[in-house]
């Protein structure tokens, strides 16, 4: 019978093979072992110190001894360092004496510095170039709380600027709020501006555009995933529509809103291709980006807007510039929003059991979700910064109820909303409302968050104080690193005084040391159990580094008796 074979190779070695290998390999080692020795590189290891024996004589006062050489090591490396840092010291100050010119020239060159960086490309001057180019601009809104995402610097300016420009309010992201609530915002903003709503699409790919664009031709189907776009090709014909009314051979159109509003996403949907970055990050174009839509659109796409520091807790917290990763308390952060929200349908969002302050919620969020530090500790600050992901992007669903009347603002007058609604074809403008509102899946009121708008947020646009701010700041810096060169003297003026204490204490410990020493002695003397140690003095016998313990110290062998 043949042997049947095997699915994998034996790894079975012949005796020859093997023996041959373990030689080869004795040899190898022989080979470094000799060379090491060679060298002098031969590998010592280091033996542990025994320490004293209990059995030895003047145990204590050896230990004592020991700490003592420990401590006069410690306060001459103390004592070198001081002396260094009075040597670096007096160079500077010499320096300082000898070249004030010099610093004075630092100084200049720091504030001409300043103003090369304040007179470059700000998010502030670029938002102002975008408002003066553009012809026809675009302030996108969060349905979610389009009053709190209303800037009423931008449009006193785009209002009161040179020619006759047309403002138009973009309600983006109408998937995350429920169809009645958009409605009731949609009759309350169409009282001062045209009205556009929008579902910008989150992630879009050259090759599937045609197919998107085929399985959109019918209305009724419900566009509810995020790589889909609502009221893009109505919306270009409502511009060309402008661009014949106004006979106008091209416009320009641009985009304008707080961070994280979707202005960059709008642009992507009605290009049909991903012409300008998209993401979470929060102020991520930080200069103008010209994209071509059509032969007539130019759309223009801006920094975001920067919210003022006299703005509500709430406000800053949701519409700040600040990255969500650079926040240095984010716990903070989130008390406002929580506090605007209604408590059990956030329990019910998050699913999370009751809680009392907005740390406890985050520590229980944290348990649910496993997001632990070292040791089981519920990491707080990766979920408020979660939490803010959530409500700043497109995960959270909140909406905020409009106010019953209408009130026009102070730089709005009736003459101005007539001007506005003279633009766009209201009849077009409403179709197209109602076709993107039918084509797009919104939650229901139940599912959904309600929040407390806390109204318009102010925004700065000159730009003068933020200049005024970076020059402050780096002013306070320059005036800080003087003031530590001058107060370097009375530092080390302490370290001084230190140093005397530290020299008293190590006097005070040393006398302690020794009482306690001779109080030893003494209870040995006066215990009668002890049997004293007698040396003989007239010894003669030579010194050797070796302790001879038969000299004073013999143990006693004898036998104890037995009771």
């Amino acid at each position: 019978m043949k042997r049947p074979k095997l699915k994998k190779a034996s790894k079975r070695l012949t005796c020859h093979k093997r023996f041959k290998i373990q030689r080869k390999i004795r040899e190898h080692k022989r080979k470094v072992r000799k060379e090491a020795k060679k060298r002098g590189n031969k590998s010592k290891k280091s033996r542990k110190d025994p320490g004293v024996p209990n059995s030895a004589p003047f145990k204590e006062a050896v230990l004592r001894e020991a700490e003592q050489r420990k401590q006069s090591l410690e306060e001459l490396k103390q004592k070198q360092k001081l002396a260094r840092q009075e040597e670096v010291a007096k160079k500077r100050k010499l320096e300082a004496k000898k070249d004030p010119e010099i610093n004075e020239k630092q100084q200049k060159k720091k504030l001409a510095n300043l103003e090369n960086k304040s007179s470059g490309k700000s998010p502030c001057s670029e938002l102002n170039k975008v408002l003066d180019t553009s012809d026809v601009v675009l302030e996108v809104l969060d349905a979610r709380d389009p009053l709190g995402y209303r800037c009423p610097q931008v449009e006193q300016a785009v209002l009161q600027s040179e020619g006759k420009k047309q403002l138009v309010l973009v309600l983006n992201k109408i998937d995350l709020v429920p169809k009645e609530n958009t409605e009731k915002w949609l009759r309350y903003l169409e009282n001062e501006f045209p009205v556009v709503v929008f579902k910008s699409s989150a992630q879009l790919q050259d090759r599937t555009m045609a197919q998107k664009r085929n399985s959109k031709l019918n209305t009724n189907i419900e566009i509810s995933h995020g790589n889909t776009c609502a009221g893009d090709e109505s919306f270009i014909k409502l511009l060309l529509g402008y661009c014949k009314k106004r006979n106008l051979t091209s416009i320009k159109v641009g985009v304008v809103g707080f961070p994280n509003v979707g202005k960059s996403s709008i642009i992507n949907s009605l290009k049909k291709l991903r012409a300008c970055n998209v993401g979470q990050v929060r102020g991520l174009t930080k200069c103008i980006q010209e994209v071509l839509i059509d032969k007539q659109i130019k759309i223009l796409d801006s920094p975001s807007i920067i919210a003022s520091a006299s703005n509500s807790a709430v406000a800053l917290s949701l519409r700040n510039i600040v990255d969500i990763e650079a926040l240095e308390n984010p716990t903070s952060v989130v008390e406002p929003i929580l506090k605007n929200c209604n408590k059990q349908q956030v329990m019910l969002q998050y699913n999370v059991p009751n809680f009392r302050t907005s740390l406890e919620f985050l520590t229980l969020l944290a348990q649910k979700r496993s997001i632990l530090k070292k040791g089981g500790i519920p990491d707080i600050e990766k979920t408020a910064k979660l939490i803010l992901y959530d409500w700043s992007g497109a995960k959270v669903s909140y909406h905020t109820v409009p106010p019953e009347k209408h009130k026009l603002p102070n730089y709005i007058t009736p003459k101005l909303v007539e001007e506005a609604k003279r633009g766009f074809n209201s009849g077009e403008l409403n179709n197209h409302n109602e076709n993107a509102l039918k084509g797009v899946r919104c939650p229901n009121m139940a599912s959904s968050i309600l929040f407390q708008s806390t109204g318009s947020t102010n925004g700065l646009i000159t730009g003068a104080n933020v200049e005024e701010k970076l020059q402050n700041q780096e002013r306070n810096e320059g005036n800080h690193s003087v003031d530590q060169e001058n107060s370097e003297a009375a530092h080390f003026e302490k370290d001084k005084n230190e140093k005397a204490k530290a020299e008293g204490y190590t006097t005070a410990k040393t006398l302690q040391i020794k009482r306690m020493k001779n109080k030893l002695e003494s209870e040995k003397i006066a215990d009668p159990i002890q049997t004293p140690i007698y040396v003989d003095p007239s010894c003669e016998t030579p010194v050797e580094d070796a302790y001879d313990f038969n000299t004073d110290y013999v143990e006693d062998l004898s036998p104890v008796p037995i009771s």
